[in-house]
C-alpha cells in the first residue's frame, strides 16, 4: 500500500511539473514594439532610480504628475503629489535605496497618453540592513509637453 501511495504521489508531481511547464511556454517572451519607447521610459526609470536613491527631490518633484495616484498594497491609496514627496523626504531619503532587476522592464504604449511600464525592483533598507525580495511595480508614465510624468504607480511587495 505504501509502494501504491508513493507512486500516486509521483504520477501528481510529474502531471503538475508538466501543466507548469506547458503554462510557461505559453507566455510570449516579452520584445518591445518600439524599441525608441522602451529606450526613453528605461531611462526614465533610471532617473527616477536615481532621484530615489540620492534623495534628488527636486527631481522627484519633476517626475511625479499634479493628478497622481500612487496604489500600495500595504499602505492603501494615495493621491497628494505634496504627501508622497513628504513621504519619500521623510522615510525613504537616507534610509532605503531601490535596484531594479535588470532585464524585468516591459514597456507598453498607451494611445494618445504614454505608457505603461512593468518590472520587479527590490529594496535595501540600510538603517536595518535588510534587503527585501523581488516584487512586481507598474508606472503609468504621461508624454505631455515634451516632458514623462509619473500619473500612476502601483506598488506592490514579495511576501
Amino acid at each position: 500500500m505504501k509502494k501504491v501511495n508513493t507512486i500516486i504521489l509521483l504520477i501528481f508531481v510529474i502531471s503538475c511539473s508538466s501543466a507548469n511547464a506547458q503554462w510557461q511556454q505559453q507566455v510570449p517572451p516579452y520584445k518591445p514594439e518600439s524599441k525608441e519607447l522602451y529606450d526613453s521610459i528605461v531611462h526614465m526609470d533610471s532617473v527616477w532610480e536615481d532621484s530615489y536613491n540620492n534623495c534628488k527631490m527636486d527631481v522627484q518633484a519633476q517626475l511625479i504628475s499634479d493628478d497622481l495616484e500612487f496604489y500600495h498594497d500595504r499602505t492603501g491609496l494615495m493621491t497628494s503629489k505634496k504627501a508622497l514627496i513628504e513621504a519619500l523626504k521623510n522615510n525613504i531619503c537616507g534610509k532605503v535605496t531601490r535596484e531594479l532587476l535588470k532585464g524585468s522592464i516591459e514597456v507598453y504604449s498607451i494611445n494618445n497618453y504614454g505608457a505603461v511600464e512593468m518590472g520587479y525592483h527590490r529594496f535595501h533598507n540600510k538603517t536595518e540592513n535588510v534587503t527585501g525580495g523581488y516584487s512586481r511595480f507598474i508606472l503609468i508614465w504621461r508624454h505631455e509637453n515634451g516632458q514623462w510624468k509619473m500619473t500612476r504607480v502601483v506598488s506592490l511587495h514579495a511576501n
